[in-house]
């Protein structure tokens, strides 16, 4: 892949039952720098891409091509183990990535107190662990970041700050995004895929 392209979907086929593909012959190009918002109706296939490109489905024809990724996942709870602190969560992934001063200045930009990390999710509220959750994929520094829905559970207020944070990484990947929320979408992507007009050609 060129050096920029994160991301290379070519004639990509996918469905659950023959007579009703998916995706049939669908093709996207992703490069670092570059917002795209994957946006449809519930069931039109904006997780199943997610799937596909993370490798935990397999495509029926087609090839998908990326460089290194992390996600962001709609659900904090069950992208965390209830069992362990946050922090031994997050040290676990980005493991010789870790350095002290990216965790403080990502922690202040996303208005978390250090102690939180010494909880379990539990213990969190929901837009909480969901900023750890965005702390974590950001700590792994991906080519590639994978972003179902990220703001659900903030207030507007913190969830365009997230916005603002995750545009700011434009510069080092590629963001690909899930979301119901066509006026953020609009204000933040360079270009938005409507899967229900979009993925069947």
């Amino acid at each position: 892949m060129n050096k920029d392209l994160v991301l290379d979907i070519k004639d990509l086929t996918f469905f659950y039952k023959k007579d009703n593909p998916i995706y049939n012959n669908f093709s996207l190009e992703l490069k670092k720098g570059e917002l795209v918002t994957i946006f449809g109706k519930s069931g039109s296939g904006k997780t199943t891409l997610f799937e596909l490109i993370l490798g935990s489905l397999k495509p029926i024809s087609g090839t998908i091509n990326k460089s290194n990724i992390s996600m962001i996942f709609q659900d904090p709870y069950n992208s965390f183990h209830p069992t362990y602190t946050i922090f031994e969560q997050i040290k676990d992934v980005i493991k010789n990535n870790y350095k002290k001063e990216e965790l403080d200045e990502f922690l202040l930009k996303l208005s978390l107190d250090r102690n939180l990390l010494n909880k379990k999710p539990h213990e969190l509220s929901g837009g909480q662990l969901q900023r750890c959750s965005i702390l974590r994929a950001l700590l792994m520094k991906p080519d590639l970041l994978l972003v179902d829905e990220p703001t659900s559970a903030l207030d507007n207020i913190i969830a365009y700050d997230v916005m603002k944070l995750l545009i700011n990484l434009l510069n080092n990947c590629a963001i690909l995004l899930i979301t119901h929320d066509l006026q953020m979408a609009s204000w933040c992507s360079d270009k938005i895929i409507r899967l229900e007009e979009n993925a069947r050609k």
